[in-house]
């Protein structure tokens, strides 16, 4: 009789809510166990977690640390060590963005960015490697943007950062080449989180328009596709990449932008 494939579990950062709680429940669909983060407090998670978990048949924990802190960085991995006995898989979803020009951006928002964003996956990576090693086995999934490959006024935290993370992922793709172990990049376009809902129902309502045609307008500036890029459509190329099927895709960065980066 063949034996049952290992139980995978799989650390989303930033997954309380938004684009990483979608990532996580691509996940959980697939049969992973999942270690979710974020900020919030654990009660304002729980019904989350209890969800997804009951969706999916799957072990769901949440731990709040901020990232912006290396002790907290390692007691998130502890945690995920004890909880689930991996991670084998992570993604690096978690972000902070400031918006100012550079003359007006304040030292400790550029820092605050600069460790959350690009610091932090650096250590989540660094701690998880010696368990993917010693399993042979190990999937890591950085979060870029579609600003990781153009720049853009007003936001120069993300745009270096989301850069940044991208030699990251290459470096860590070729450290690990020839292992079980891959590391990709996600370059996801314009999505419809809380923020940028919030521009377009100011836009609305500064023009006197509907939010359709404040979207439509919004959405021409950006993506040839017009139109959002889905949550769940992330999580599923996320969930790929994680797979078996994606064994010898690594070092790559995977635009999911509506025609945007051929543009």
């Amino acid at each position: 009789m063949m034996a049952a494939a290992p139980r995978r579990s799989a650390l989303v950062t930033g997954s309380s809510g938004g684009l990483g709680y979608a990532i996580a429940e691509s996940l959980a669909a697939a049969g992973y166990d999942i270690v979710l983060h974020g900020i919030d407090a654990p009660e304002d998670v729980e019904p989350a977690r209890l969800a997804l978990a009951a969706r999916h048949g799957t072990t769901a924990v949440y731990c709040r640390a901020d990232l912006s802190d290396l002790a907290e960085i390692e007691r998130l991995m502890t945690f995920a060590r004890e909880a689930c006995d991996g991670p084998d898989v992570v993604i690096n979803n978690a972000v902070v963005r400031h918006f100012a020009p550079i003359e007006q951006f304040s030292a400790a928002d550029w820092q605050h960015s600069l460790a959350v964003n690009l610091t932090a996956p650096f250590h989540v990576i660094r701690l998880a490697l010696p368990g993917m090693r010693a399993a042979d086995f190990g999937r890591i999934v950085n979060m870029s943007s579609h600003y990781g490959q153009r720049g853009a006024e007003g936001r120069v935290d993300y745009v270096t950062t989301k850069t940044g993370i991208l030699g990251l992922t290459r470096a860590v793709a070729l450290e690990t080449a020839g292992t079980g172990i891959t590391c990709n990049a996600v370059s996801p376009g314009t999505l419809p989180t809380p923020a940028i809902l919030g521009r377009i129902d100011a836009m609305a309502a500064a023009r006197g328009i509907s939010r359709d045609e404040a979207t439509r307008d919004y959405m021409k500036q950006r993506q040839p596709s017009h139109r959002f890029v889905r949550l769940e459509d992330v999580g599923a190329a996320v969930a790929f990449l994680c797979g078996p099927a994606a064994r010898d895709i690594t070092g790559a960065v995977i635009p999911i932008d509506g025609g945007w980066s051929a543009a």
